[in-house]
């Protein structure tokens, strides 16, 4: 079991390769609680003191931006935010994909940029940690501010709403929440617009198509390595000399990984 510790900061794609390959379990650093509390606690005293219309908090969205939400009814707003945008249809999108997804959007939300409260993130966090990956459609998002439609499927659990993947079964959402004990989460203010904003479903997709491209990357120089002693080729051509006449990183880069995989080979040397 893999253990790793969200914290702010920047994530690698060897880490990210790591989490992925691995059963792991994730749990939020000290600085990472800090950054989201605080963060939350500015918003909960701007809502409290602030007078004039703060967008997507106190008012409505797009057309509904002039419209005033009163304090009791700001946690209606994003829960029905987050119900509206749940309109994918298409294929399912994979449940690697889904997961990542879900850790994007936790790891995003730890930085304590988007308000939402630690109790949130947490229960992001064991739908992870448990492997409760909602379902998600591969069709509909709407794109003006991110993946909308795909992270409100993302969201609907913490309602307890939708359906998820969960021991190799697709359940209602409900169902496996009560299985852990859990009740759904009732939304406070700005929560529903950080689930919805964000890019976690097309960088779910690019982090798994660049890591799938540096594997088939590595396994080109392999088989071009074991093609260069097979047909007596000479290893002069990818001396790094050469590659610096042609500054292209990529380039340079796979010569000198031929270099090193044909290191203290004979036929290089004969």
């Amino acid at each position: 079991m893999h253990k790793h510790t969200i914290s702010p900061e920047p994530l690698t794609l060897e880490a990210l390769e790591i989490i992925l390959d691995q059963d792991t379990t994730l749990s939020l650093s000290d600085a990472s609680v800090d950054c989201i509390q605080a963060c939350r606690k500015y918003l909960d005293e701007k809502v409290r003191t602030h007078s004039d219309p703060i967008y997507g908090v106190t008012t409505g969205f797009g057309s509904l931006c002039n419209t005033s939400i009163s304090h009791d009814e700001l946690g209606d707003l994003q829960k029905n935010l987050v119900m509206s945008h749940a309109c994918g249809t298409g294929e399912e999108v994979p449940p690697e994909i889904v997961r990542l997804m879900l850790f994007l959007k936790i790891q995003s939300l730890s930085y304590g940029h988007s308000g939402v409260r630690l109790e949130t993130v947490n229960r992001l966090i064991d739908l992870f940690n448990h492997g409760i990956y909602a379902v998600v459609y591969k069709q509909g998002s709407l794109g003006a501010s991110g993946d909308l439609a795909p992270l409100a499927h993302l969201a609907l659990p913490l309602l307890g709403l939708g359906d998820v993947h969960f021991g190799g079964d697709k359940r209602q959402a409900l169902d496996v929440l009560h299985t852990f004990g859990w009740e759904p989460l009732a939304l406070e203010s700005k929560e529903g617009l950080a689930m919805l904003n964000g890019t976690q479903f097309m960088g779910a997709y690019g982090c798994i198509c660049l890591l799938r491209a540096r594997a088939l990357s590595l396994w080109s120089d392999l088989c071009g390595s074991m093609s260069l002693e097979a047909f007596d080729g000479r290893i002069e051509p990818f001396l790094d000399q050469v590659h610096q006449v042609r500054p292209h990183k990529g380039q340079a880069a796979t010569a000198a990984n031929i270099r090193k995989i044909l290191d203290g080979s004979a036929l290089m040397r004969e």
